[in-house]
């Protein structure tokens, strides 16, 4: 499933360095405190992220079409875009996207593969349209079947910014143990704004969701629109969150007339 996401582009407070006691200390310092842009260089104005499920390119008619995929994120006209499924799941893991038509629309493929012909890592991709990768980390996820996120550092026009990119599977037990790895990346690495987007593949609100871990960062996860099944949306399974509280507003769903799987936005 896609989903594109605007958020307001509040520059990064002043890095303070690892963070000393890991995320739990990262609570305790920011526990329901926002950046207020009065303590930061000016806002320069919204930026667009997506999140975008290209079920390896394969559209709701089930032909393989990469660049039918390019024109609905070209429709977008996102800042920050996380694919999931960019490369083939068995063999080599050979890329799918149209590279050149993602160029022309002004997104560059941030270096995440370890293969030359590879986009993503387990299939995440990253695609920045302005900006400087600082850092890129393969995290491996716990679990039954190998998945694995994105952790990425960048310097963009409005200032630093985390974005984390995963694709969990259908395993309750797992997306649990792989959204506790994840938090305990981002707790190990400098205090700045964090965005954590993907198809997470929870649909349980709640006390029963598998996610419920994230929200002691992240907030309420409810606030995400249902992306699934593309053709009548009921859940919500593409999430867009982000850190610190307020970062990220306005979450839709893309509506797009190409018979791709619709994306989801949010400001």
């Amino acid at each position: 499933m896609p989903d594109p996401t605007r958020i307001p582009t509040t520059p990064a407070p002043p890095a303070t360095g690892p963070v000393p006691g890991g995320l739990a200390a990262l609570r305790r310092r920011t526990a329901s405190r926002p950046c207020p842009p009065c303590r930061c260089r000016p806002c320069r104005g919204p930026i667009t992220v997506a999140s975008y499920n290209v079920h390896k390119c394969v559209g709701l008619d089930r032909r393989f079409n990469p660049q039918r995929i390019a024109r609905v994120i070209a429709e977008m006209q996102p800042d920050i875009i996380a694919v999931q499924e960019a490369d083939k799941r068995f063999g080599r893991r050979v890329g799918l996207l149209d590279t050149e038509m993602l160029r022309e629309a002004g997104l560059s493929l941030v270096p995440v593969s370890r293969l030359p012909d590879g986009h993503g890592w387990h299939g995440n991709a990253l695609l920045v349209r302005a900006g400087t990768p600082l850092a890129v980390r393969r995290l491996a996820l716990p679990g039954a079947e190998p998945r694995g996120a994105v952790i990425t550092e960048m310097e963009l026009p409005a200032g630093r910014l985390r974005v984390v990119a995963a694709h969990f599977g259908l395993l309750r037990r797992c997306r649990a143990r792989r959204a506790a790895a994840i938090l305990e990346a981002i707790g190990q690495g400098e205090s700045m704004p964090t965005l954590m987007m993907g198809d997470l593949n929870e649909w349980r609100p709640g006390r029963r969701s598998s996610l419920r871990a994230l929200e002691g960062l992240f907030g309420t996860l409810a606030m995400n629109p249902a992306s699934f099944p593309s053709r009548m949306p009921v859940f919500a399974l593409d999430r867009i969150l982000g850190w610190p509280r307020g970062v990220v507003r306005d979450v839709q769903v893309h509506d797009t007339p190409w018979r791709a799987s619709p994306p989801t936005t949010c400001r």
